[in-house]
């Protein structure tokens, strides 16, 4: 059995939800730091984690971590790794990477030496001088963070935030890693009823459905590491078909959305079809003032807010609102993420917690009211 040390970054503030995640999949030697936990496993854990967490923004292996002030240095550490593991001698395998506050600061030299060095070790297991690289990619993806360089290979290929349900999205949507946390932070169980006012191209609502019936967020998408030529095929098809079998078919959940734009509920339709939940939801179009929001029910919302002034003043508007229509506790809870400062002035009380979440690059609070 192979024995990896993964990696999967997350957005600040969604460690603890990812640790969680990780360890229900089984992963074990969990180490917890800003924006991303590592742990062991094995080429079924990669699988199963890909597949499985919704939090995770991709799932890496991590080859090495060594410190490094030279290009010497650099090239040594690099060279000392056991690509051939990984990399056969006709995968593609190209660099990318990022520096910050280390002596080795431009990321393109750093590259270049990276590859040399891959290329250099490759070349004294496989006794060839040249890599025609025509095969699969595997992708050789380094940080250097105050001189320590950490290496890894990235398993997923694109961002785990693509499930492949929103294809199409809305002017300001929020990311589907970042949906799923907040889900988790609302304890969004099988027999909830989830609430969107302002759902946009639905990502709370599809999220939200998809962890209350287990349906693994990967399920429909490829990863890199299927196309591998070290990892058996088998173990992707056993990991989805566990997967399927773990999705709870019984679940009472439903979901209720609603949003101004005709165009936003269209497109909240189209990819909650997409994602296989569209039985599940009942969407309208509506203003945030007509709401009203069911007994036992959880509202899980991202309001709009303005970047300019006349924006701005009609978002605090909206918060008003959304004050007097949305439940603060109780049977009746919300859960709001908003950037703005004195969104809790506006909505008209205190939040019973706040956590903060950056969407984007944005700096936000989840505004907690149960």
């Amino acid at each position: 059995m192979d024995t990896l040390k993964l990696c999967c970054p997350c957005h600040f503030g969604l460690e603890s939800v990812l640790k969680y995640e990780i360890t229900k999949i089984g992963g074990t030697d969990l180490k917890v730091n800003d924006g991303k936990i590592t742990f062991t496993g094995d080429f079924n854990t990669l699988a199963r984690a890909n597949i499985c967490l919704s939090t995770a923004e991709r799932v890496l292996i991590q080859l090495a971590e060594f410190k490094a002030v030279t290009f010497e240095e650099l090239f040594q550490g690099v060279k000392a790794i056991e690509f051939e593991r990984f990399i056969g001698k006709n995968n593609a395998f190209p660099v990318k990477g990022s520096s910050l506050s280390s002596a080795l600061h431009s990321v393109p030299d750093c590259q270049a030496i990276v590859k040399k060095a891959a290329v250099e070790r490759l070349k004294s297991v496989y006794g060839i001088s040249w890599f025609d690289e025509t095969e699969s990619t595997v992708q050789i993806q380094f940080n250097i963070l105050k001189d320590m360089v950490t290496v890894y290979l990235d398993t997923s290929g694109a961002g785990l935030h693509k499930r492949g349900y929103r294809k199409n999205s809305n002017a300001a949507p929020i990311k589907e890693t970042l949906a799923a946390g907040i889900i988790d932070l609302a304890r969004v169980r099988p027999d909830t009823i989830v609430c969107d006012p302002f759902c946009g191209s639905g990502t709370l609502i599809i999220e939200a459905a998809l962890k209350a019936l287990k349906i693994p967020v990967g399920i429909r998408r490829k990863f890199a590491a299927e196309n591998w030529d070290c990892i058996n095929p088998e173990i992707w098809r056993e990991e989805r078909a566990r997967a399927f079998e773990n999705i709870d078919k019984t679940a009472k959940f439903h979901a209720i959305g609603a949003d101004i734009d005709d165009a936003a509920v269209a497109l909240t339709l189209d990819n909650a079809k997409k994602a296989g939940i569209l039985s599940r939801i009942k969407i309208e179009q509506a203003d945030i003032s007509k709401f009203r929001q069911p007994e036992n029910s959880t509202v899980i919302c991202n309001p709009p807010y303005g970047e300019r002034l006349l924006e701005l003043r009609e978002a605090e508007n909206i918060y008003k609102i959304m004050g007097k229509v949305l439940g603060k506790g109780g049977n009746m809870q919300s859960y709001i993420i908003s950037p703005h400062e004195q969104f809790e002035q506006f909505f008209g009380t205190k939040a019973k917690k706040r956590r903060k979440l950056y969407n984007g690059m944005i700096k936000c609070q989840l505004y907690m009211y149960f």
